[in-house]
Formats: C-alpha cells, sequence, structure tokens
C-alpha cells in the first residue's frame, strides 16, 4: 500500500531524506582556525594570537546554537589550545555527518590599512580583479602552510605546496556538489556581519582553502577581521564585541537552516515501510539492485544530489550510489576493472583527484 506526502524541499536544495521526511539541518561543525604550537596570526605587539580568538568566537558560537536549537548537534574540531592538523578537520566535521561546516579564522597583512571581514567557499579564485586575486592568494598561501608543521604533508596532501601557485590548480574542480549551498550561507553571514564591531564587509569568494577540501557539506571560511589594523584589533579584544560577532553568526545560521528546513512542497510516493523512491524523482540507482560488480571512476562526493545532467559532470553519465549521507558519483562504469581503468587518463584531466572505485552490492570501495 503506498500513501503519498508532502516533502518540504528548500530552494537551495536538490537532495531529499529517506522516509520522505524534511530535511533538517541537524549537525553543526565548528571549526575554531589554528591552536597549540599553531598560533595562527599574532598581533604585532605579540600578545594577541589568532588561535585564541578563533576558539573564543566558536565556543560562543556553539553555546548560542545549542541555546536556540536543543535538537541541533554541535561539533568543535577543537574546544581547547591543541594542534589540528588541516586534514583532521574535515575529517572530524565528515565523521559526525555534520550538515554544515564553519571554519573561523582571523587575518592578518604587512600593511596596517586593510580591514573589515571576509567569508570564503571552495574554488579557484577569480582573476578578473587581479589585485584582489593576489591578496586572496596570498591569505590561501597563508593558511594552507600551516600544513608545513605537519608531519610527511607531501603524502597526506598528495603533493600539495602551499608555496608553489601550480599546486592551486590541482583544486580547481574540487568545487564539489554542495558549492550552491556553501555560496547561499556565505552570503549571509557577510549580510549579517555588516555593520558589526568589524563592520567593513570585504565580500565572498571562491578560493582554494585546503581545509574546505575535503568536507563532504556545505562549507565556509570566514576571516573576521585584521589583528595587523588597530581597530580591528580593538575590537577583536574585547569580549563583549566577540559575542557581538557570535550572535551576528548565529544569525545567519538561523536563516540558513530556516531555509534548509524546508520551504518547497513537493509530491512523492513513498511506501509505509519508509523508503521513498530515488530514481522517479532524483535518479539515483540502488546499487543493490545492479547485481554482481561493476567497476568505475569517482570524481566526487558530497551530500546534495544532483541531476545527471548537471554540468559538474562535464558531459559525463555518472552511477548515482547513496552510501549513508553522502551521494558518491562514479563515471566510465564497466565490467572489468581493465575496461574502467582505460578511461582514467582522460577522465583525469577534467577531474584530477579522480580515482577507480568497485561497485558491489550496497559498497564502493576504492581499487588499490
Amino acid at each position: 500500500m503506498k500513501r503519498t506526502i508532502y516533502l518540504l524541499i528548500t530552494v537551495l536544495l536538490t537532495c531529499f531524506s529517506a522516509g520522505g521526511q524534511t530535511l533538517k539541518l541537524a549537525t553543526v561543525c565548528i571549526d575554531p582556525g589554528h591552536g597549540g604550537k599553531d598560533p595562527g596570526c599574532v598581533s604585532k605587539d605579540g600578545k594577541t594570537y589568532e588561535k585564541t580568538l578563533t576558539l573564543d568566537i566558536s565556543k560562543r558560537l556553539a553555546e548560542k546554537i545549542n541555546a536556540g536549537y536543543p535538537g541541533v548537534k554541535v561539533v568543535l574540531t577543537r574546544d581547547s589550545d591543541k594542534t589540528l592538523s588541516v586534514g583532521a578537520r574535515p575529517a572530524i566535521a565528515n565523521k559526525v555527518g555534520a550538515d554544515l561546516f564553519i571554519s573561523i579564522h582571523i587575518n592578518s597583512v604587512p600593511k596596517t590599512t586593510p580591514s573589515g571581514y571576509s567569508v570564503h567557499v571552495l574554488g579557484q579564485s577569480s582573476q578578473k580583479d587581479r589585485d584582489l586575486f593576489a591578496y586572496n592568494m596570498d591569505i590561501c598561501k597563508r593558511e594552507n602552510s600551516v600544513i608545513l608543521l605537519e608531519d610527511d604533508y607531501t603524502t597526506t596532501y598528495q603533493g600539495f605546496d602551499p608555496n608553489d601557485p601550480e599546486s592551486f590548480i590541482f583544486l580547481q574542480l574540487m568545487q564539489n556538489s554542495n558549492l550552491e549551498q556553501s555560496l547561499a550561507f556565505a552570503q549571509l553571514v557577510a549580510d549579517k556581519m555588516k555593520g558589526g564591531p568589524i563592520p567593513t564587509n570585504r565580500g565572498v569568494s571562491q578560493d582554494p582553502f585546503l581545509v574546505l577540501w575535503k568536507t563532504a557539506m556545505p562549507a565556509v571560511l570566514i576571516e573576521i577581521g585584521f589583528l595587523s589594523n588597530s581597530n580591528d584589533l580593538t575590537a577583536l579584544k574585547s569580549p563583549a564585541n566577540r559575542d557581538k560577532i557570535a550572535t551576528r553568526l548565529f544569525n545567519a545560521f538561523k536563516e540558513y537552516k530556516s531555509r534548509y528546513d524546508g520551504s518547497l512542497s513537493l509530491d512523492v510516493e513513498v511506501e509505509d515501510g519508509g523508503q521513498a523512491p530515488e530514481k522517479p524523482s532524483q535518479d539515483v540507482k540502488d546499487p543493490g539492485t545492479q547485481g554482481g560488480v561493476e567497476y568505475g571512476i569517482q570524481n566526487f562526493a558530497g551530500s546534495k544530489l544532483l541531476y545527471k545532467k548537471d554540468k559538474s559532470f562535464m558531459g559525463y553519465e555518472p552511477r548515482i550510489v547513496k552510501s549513508g549521507k553522502l551521494y558518491k558519483y562514479v563515471i566510465a562504469v564497466e565490467p572489468s576493472v581493465e575496461e574502467s581503468k582505460a578511461h582514467l587518463s582522460k577522465v583525469r584531466k577534467k577531474y584530477p583527484d579522480s580515482f577507480l572505485v568497485k561497485i558491489e552490492g550496497e559498497t564502493v570501495s576504492i581499487v588499490k
């Protein structure tokens, strides 16, 4: 017996939850930048550390979300002054199944005049404004250079060199299926921060930050003010101002959550057993119905369901496999590993970080 229910689907999202329930932003991961042996930016007098400010603001934001939304799970990547690798931060968010990742940082440059806040999502920096491009790339180099403190970083980050501009090219196609939601939240942050303790809005941009690279959910990095600017520094040193900043970030979260939690009705037939049929409305195939073993090339994965004709696939038609909260996108699916491997060099010209996988039942595993 079938029954018809109405799914509330946000205009920002095209995916829906199993069982036809209303989408909910259930878990948020807040990442206080730097920590431990990595102080981040330091004020000119050597008394104020980025790692201290980011932790304080992050804790205040977490408290406000906990108070306003008791049903939302809030996870901090660190809750004390400890060292945490760049790669460990998105790994924590992925492990807890976060629906949103917020990385909080403070800026600094050699000059004392720049001030204000900026919001960043993963992507290739635009060169339309060369001064802005150079400025953003300097931020990326500084934030990404933290990996040099880690053991064997060339293996962990696949040869990425934060001092080599050419290394940023490999991140160009890593704008995963969460870009739309990331940009939406980033714009809300930029809007809500206006007129606050750090009043100058430096805008939203797409930039290749490593900490955003492997997140499997919408993710933003926020640079809140400049320790190199006297006005910003004075504002950030005030606990009251840091609380106001956290409140403005909370207001952005609150509006984003209201949009995420549903605003568009859609008729979907659901079995009484509670499983929504994926193929009719979202074109997702159940790997368990394929039979046997198949091989393919996974180009990316994300929490948002894309249609097969999405421009992200660059003309390829993917096999979409639902695995937990993630949708895995596999192209060049063939019955043998040799046949699929024959496509790999061509695929990697468009997706440099793609890899061979085996599809077996409900499992997608890497072919070593």
